[in-house]
């Protein structure tokens, strides 16, 4: 166990490179849409279409993702998925028409998703290496790459650097980031059984001698019939769009509610969206001591409870201080909810490697595809303060289904202390 101890270490910083690349070359082109739907002439309806093709991609690759991470391995999927991401965006600065513009980014969107999947994989696999929980430090480093990312766009177009140099300067960046990182993942494929084994070198005895908090699935999944795995996958799909709803109303919709429905200046109605991305990741540091020290269930359940309360008091009570902070509370209830949906998805038992995390992604995406017109299409009717109160439901659906979630298994966290200590 001893000698395998450095390299489970190497490979955290692997993926944490992976996560990086993935959340920065993403969010390169973002800040640029307008440039392009202005160098193309593209009419509002057709820039639509146009971006929706980012997310088809997503969703018509996804459910490749596991059977190619069993083919080729999760860190060499994930860094050649980087890749063509990379390529895909570099090609979306080319485009001359809008058919070109959208073929490009159903390509980088469907190699996007293999990514995600992948890189989650081998962070899964890092992590039982480790014998805790890691997992959501690497969403965090995502985090950290978004900003980077965005912020490079920003000073591009402050700088006034063309979108195509701009574009193939990130892409190439991140692509030789993945590349290098690739060196120092685990080797060899994914094994078929992961509870069982992380390494092809000996690395398994780490995750044999201590586990990993969040993998030590009680008795109710042990042996589950079809209708059983179907039952909680389904309810591991709930609380991962439970996270991704918050998250997505974040985007879609802080800025406009405090704005337009509370007068709060643009420089103040900007701040809902940056508390709660803020508070995310605030939670996404803190919380893998968490769920080592409390168990998933019990930390998604205080998630789905201050998620509920948080946004519930600040719809019911409506003043821009107490939005503010209730998107902040709703992004700090969100922090763990994806990594713990994808962990224990990937833990299922009577599954083949790499399906269930495929699954609860795949419709995870379309969740997120489907929330915006969900909330748009109520706030039509009823004024978007009624449209956010999906916030306060997911965060409801979250304390219900987290059951489904493994708690703190006895003796993990004395044994987690111990491999920290070792590495």
């Amino acid at each position: 166990m001893t000698a395998a101890l450095p390299e489970v270490r190497r490979a955290r910083g692997a993926v944490a490179a992976m996560f990086l690349t993935n959340g920065a070359l993403i969010a390169n082109i973002l800040p640029r849409y307008p440039e392009i739907k202005g160098e193309l002439g593209l009419a509002n309806s057709t820039y639509g279409l146009v971006l929706a093709a980012f997310p088809a991609g997503a969703i018509l690759a996804g459910l490749g993702a596991g059977t190619l991470i069993r083919r080729f391995g999760s860190a060499p999927l994930a860094v050649v998925g980087t890749i063509l991401t990379a390529l895909g965006l570099i090609a979306a600065s080319w485009a001359p028409v809008a058919a070109a513009l959208a073929l490009a980014l159903l390509v980088a969107g469907a190699c996007d998703a293999i990514t995600d999947v992948a890189q989650n994989a081998h962070g899964l696999r890092v992590q039982r290496g480790y014998g805790r929980s890691i997992i959501n430090s690497f969403h965090a480093v995502w985090s950290i790459g978004a900003v980077l990312g965005g912020s490079m766009a920003a000073a591009a177009i402050a700088l006034e650097v063309p979108l195509r140099v701009h574009l193939a300067v990130s892409g190439t960046l991140f692509a030789v980031t993945a590349l290098v990182a690739l060196r120092f993942a685990l080797p060899g494929k994914d094994p078929e059984n992961p509870a069982s084994a992380v390494g092809a070198d000996g690395a398994s005895g780490a995750a044999e001698a201590a586990g990993t908090a969040g993998a030590a699935t009680s008795a109710r999944v042990m042996r589950p019939g079809r209708g059983r795995t179907a039952f909680l996958l389904g309810a591991l799909v709930v609380i991962a769009i439970g996270g991704t709803l918050v998250e997505d109303s974040g985007n879609s919709w802080a800025t406009l509610y405090l704005s337009r429905d509370l007068g709060a200046p643009a420089a103040i109605a900007a701040t809902g969206f940056i508390a709660l991305v803020g508070a995310q990741f605030v939670g996404r540091l803190l919380g893998d001591t968490l769920v080592d020290r409390f168990g998933q269930r019990t930390v998604a359940r205080a998630g789905g409870g201050v998620i509920a309360v948080g946004m519930a008091t600040a719809l019911a009570v409506p003043s821009v201080p107490g939005t503010i902070a209730g998107f902040a509370l709703a992004g700090l209830g969100s922090a763990t909810l994806v990594p713990a949906a994808m962990q224990e998805a990937d833990d299922l038992p009577g599954l083949r490697h790499g399906t269930g995390l495929t699954v609860v992604s795949w419709l995870m995406r379309l969740g997120f595809l489907v929330s915006p017109p969900l909330v748009g299409l109520i706030a039509d009717h009823g004024g978007l303060r009624t449209g956010l109160l999906v916030l306060p439901v997911a965060g409801i659906l979250v304390l219900v289904f987290s059951g489904v979630l493994s708690g703190r298994r006895r003796g993990a966290h004395q044994e987690s202390e111990q491999i920290s200590a070792a590495v």
